[in-house]
C-alpha cells in the first residue's frame, strides 16, 4: 500500500507516489483567492460534472488538491481545493470553533460558487472531502447543509462532536458519508471509531466505514476507494472492489 506524503505548505516537489503522474494545471486568477480549481481532462461542457471540494490537513493549503486528485481521478470530477481559515507557521488549519466553522462554511460556499461559474456542475452531486482535520470539517459542513451537499468524506479525520453536528438530524437521511480509519492511528484511536459506529447506528445515518492497515497517513488505496465510492453514489451502481479495504463496515 503506497503512502502519500502531504507537503505542508508547498507542492513544488510532488510526493514519490505521484512523481510519475502528470501534474494538473490550476486555473489562476489575480489576486489569488483562498481556493483553486481543477478542470477534468477532456472537459465536456454539456455534461454536468460532480464536484469534489477538498479540505486539506492541518498545516496544509488548498494546493494539496494537486497531490490528491491524480490519485482519485483526473477525468470524473471538477474539483476545488479550499484554504483553511486559520494560519499556522507551516500552513493553514480548520478550527472546530464557532468562528472557525462559520468561516469554513463561507470559504467552501465561495469555492463552490466559483466552480459553478467556471464549469458545468451537477448541483445535487457536490461532495466535501478532506484529510484529518479537513475531513472532520468536510463531514461537519456536509451534515450542516444536507440540501446543498450530497455527502462528506473524511480520511482519518474523526467524526465532529461539539457544536451539534447532528442538529438537522431529520434532514440528514439523504446525506452519504464515507469515513476512512487508519487501524494504528494515534490521533483517531479505534475506541473512538467504535463509539462513532454506535452513534451512526442510533442516528440512522448512511455511513460507510473503511479501515486500512496503516498509521496516521494518507494512502493511495484510500484515494482510489474515494473514486469508487463516489462513482457508486453518482451512478447508483455498486462496484465490486478489486482490492477491498480490510474490515469494511456500513450502516444504512
Amino acid at each position: 500500500m503506497n503512502r502519500l506524503t502531504i507537503a505542508p505548505t508547498s507542492l513544488k516537489r510532488p510526493a514519490k507516489t505521484v512523481a510519475k503522474t502528470r501534474q494538473p494545471q490550476f486555473k489562476k486568477d489575480r489576486p489569488a483567492p483562498p481556493h483553486c480549481l481543477l478542470a477534468p481532462e477532456s472537459y465536456e461542457p454539456n455534461y454536468a460534472y460532480p464536484l469534489i471540494v477538498w479540505l486539506h490537513s492541518s498545516g496544509g493549503s488548498e494546493r494539496e488538491l494537486q497531490q490528491v486528485m491524480p490519485l482519485i481521478s483526473l477525468r470524473n470530477y471538477v474539483s476545488a481545493g479550499v484554504r483553511g481559515p486559520a494560519s499556522l507557521s507551516s500552513g493553514y488549519d480548520w478550527p472546530q470553533s464557532t468562528g472557525g466553522i462559520n468561516l469554513a462554511e463561507t470559504l467552501v460556499a465561495e469555492a463552490v460558487a466559483r466552480a459553478e461559474r467556471s464549469f458545468h456542475i451537477h448541483r445535487e452531486r457536490i461532495y466535501l472531502a478532506g484529510y484529518e482535520a479537513g475531513g472532520t470539517m468536510a463531514v461537519r459542513l456536509a451534515l450542516r447543509h444536507p440540501e446543498r451537499y450530497a455527502g462528506g468524506i473524511s480520511l482519518n479525520g474523526p467524526f465532529p462532536t461539539d457544536h451539534a453536528p447532528l442538529a438537522r438530524l431529520t434532514k440528514l437521511r439523504r446525506s452519504k458519508i464515507l469515513m476512512a480509519h487508519c487501524r494504528d492511528s494515534q490521533t483517531y484511536p479505534i475506541d473512538r471509531v467504535c463509539q462513532e459506529l454506535a452513534l451512526f447506528h442510533a442516528a440512522g445515518l448512511s455511513v460507510t466505514l473503511r479501515q486500512y492497515p496503516c498509521e496516521d497517513e494518507l494512502t493511495t488505496q484510500m484515494l482510489s476507494d474515494v473514486d469508487v465510492w463516489l462513482m457508486e453514489q453518482v451512478t447508483g451502481v455498486r462496484t465490486a472492489d478489486e482490492h477491498p479495504a480490510p474490515l469494511p463496515s456500513e450502516w444504512n
